[in-house]
């Protein structure tokens, strides 16, 4: 009976990892760890940065009760909230003007102000350039964070990985380039579509890998039932070779294929190398203390119960630094998901205290400790962590204890791969609501373009032709921030 290629395809599917490694382990091991190259032969100039580590808080962290100290609200809490203007919020969030729930104290020699939950950035303040000013173009979580996250607000473009990877190509031959650490629980808004390729190719999207699960990366092995012999992963590895070339001899053009092709040669590859990079049982003990992954003996904020969320996000940055360590170039790792209620991400409409507590807890120790061990190991030095969040909160009470989105003004934050440290960049107002200076916000275009000016790219100058348009990850907009590059 003739059996099609999507049948074949999907019959066996549990095996490619195991017939892909059969051919690979005859290939010449001089080429392990060669990489691919990306697009570009050569940087358009000297490169900064080789690597970016991405810290994405989804739901809306609210810089105001993290790192953004705002005394106008200590000193008018509970009074009425007056803008001057007109304001449109997502929730009617216009209440009174709320103080933050978590007292902040200055730190390092910068002397920058830090909540009692992002306390544990304390440590690592005067490497951080913090950018205050941050302008979105919508209260909407999906179309805010696909405009953090592709530099588009809608759907259809791809990741800033993508466009990375695309243009540097790999650093390692066995890891993907592009690594997602979503959410355990589960993705957030937009999921997978945040991290696809979109009109690139299929190869540079995010290989997503979940270290809490059981499971940490799907399909990645046959199951304990199947069974083949030598004989028949070459038969079958011969057959589908010969179905594949059929295949795309009649599709030119069409990169669907060659990503399928690599990503089982990839997997196999996987099969040896990523088990190896999620085992941290080889740490010392005193990393997993330091990012609490052990769960004893850390020193948490008062009254903040969250040795799930440190654990939770320490894991995820640990697993970053050590595929940082065998050359992944990029990782987004999530904190916070869409699944609703008990609330797990930080839309934090209805109590900031009992949201932002754990999740900020835990993130601040993971990030913490990440920088400090980047920095030890001589790898901050080339490589970018940025830290990013869709859009803000307001300095109004939604309810008695929560805020409401604020898409105009918000926090981001960068350190490393030659970012300039210890420095705050583009205030906001006394509030908390836009910024300091109205006329010359920064848009994420200008993060994007200044992190690829670091990885060596003119973001002006990567583009790629579609639907009659030079796309490009910053669109017709973006300028590097020179003020923060050291």
């Amino acid at each position: 009976m003739f059996t099609s290629r999507r049948d074949f395809l999907m019959r066996n599917a549990w095996g490619f990892g195991s017939l892909a490694l059969t051919s690979l382990l005859l290939e010449d091991q001089a080429q392990a760890g060669a990489g691919q190259s990306g697009v570009l032969s050569a940087p358009h100039h000297p490169a900064k940065a080789k690597r970016v580590i991405q810290l994405f808080m989804s739901g809306a962290a609210s810089p105001i009760d993290l790192f953004d100290h705002k005394p106008f609200l200590d000193k008018h809490h509970g009074e009425e909230s007056d803008f001057g203007e007109n304001v449109e919020t997502f929730q009617n969030g216009l209440g009174p003007w709320m103080k933050s729930p978590f007292p902040f104290k200055p730190y390092g020699r910068s002397g920058k102000m830090l909540s009692e939950v992002a306390a544990p950035l304390g440590k690592c303040v005067d490497d951080i350039a913090f950018v205050h000013n941050m302008v979105g173009k919508t209260g909407v979580h999906s179309q805010a964070t696909y405009l953090q996250a592709t530099g588009f607000d809608r759907p259809g473009f791809p990741g800033m990985g993508s466009w990375v990877t695309y243009g540097l190509g790999s650093l390692n031959d066995n890891l993907p380039a592009f690594v997602v650490l979503p959410d355990h629980r589960g993705f957030a808004s937009n999921g997978p579509k945040n991290w696809g390729s979109a009109f690139l190719p299929a190869s540079s999207q995010g290989t997503a890998i979940f270290p809490q699960r059981a499971n940490p990366i799907e399909d990645l092995r046959p199951p304990a039932t199947f069974t083949t012999s030598k004989q028949g992963d070459e038969a079958g590895l011969d057959l589908l070779n010969r179905v594949n070339r059929r295949y795309q001899e009649n599709r030119p053009g069409d990169s669907r294929l060659e990503a399928r092709i690599r990503s089982y040669e990839l997997a196999a590859k996987m099969q040896l190398s990523a088990p190896e990079a999620l085992d941290i049982s080889g740490e010392p003990q005193h990393i997993l203390k330091m990012y609490g992954v052990d769960r004893l003996g850390a020193d948490y904020p008062s009254e903040i119960n969250a040795p799930e969320e440190i654990e939770y996000f320490g894991l995820k940055c640990l697993i970053a630094r050590r595929m940082i360590e065998r050359g992944v170039r990029f990782i987004q790792v999530w904190s916070g998901n869409d699944n609703g209620f008990p609330r797990r991400n930080w839309d934090s409409h209805e109590d900031i205290r009992r949201d932002h507590g754990p999740l900020a807890t835990g993130m601040a120790v993971g990030a913490a400790a990440l920088i400090q061990d980047l920095k030890q190991r001589g790898l901050l030095e080339d490589t970018i962590v940025l830290w990013t969040t869709e859009f803000g909160r307001m300095p109004s009470t939604q309810g008695s204890k929560g805020r409401d989105h604020n898409p105009y003004v918000f926090s981001n934050w960068l350190c490393g791969g030659g970012i300039k440290p210890g420095i705050t960049y583009g205030p906001s107002d006394q509030w908390g609501y836009k910024p300091l200076d109205r006329d010359n916000p920064t848009q994420v275009y200008d993060i994007h373009a200044t992190m690829l000016h670091l990885l060596g790219i003119d973001h002006e100058r990567l583009t790629v032709r579609h639907d009659g348009i030079d796309r490009r990850l910053t669109d017709v907009h973006g300028h590097v921030l020179h003020d923060i590059l050291a």
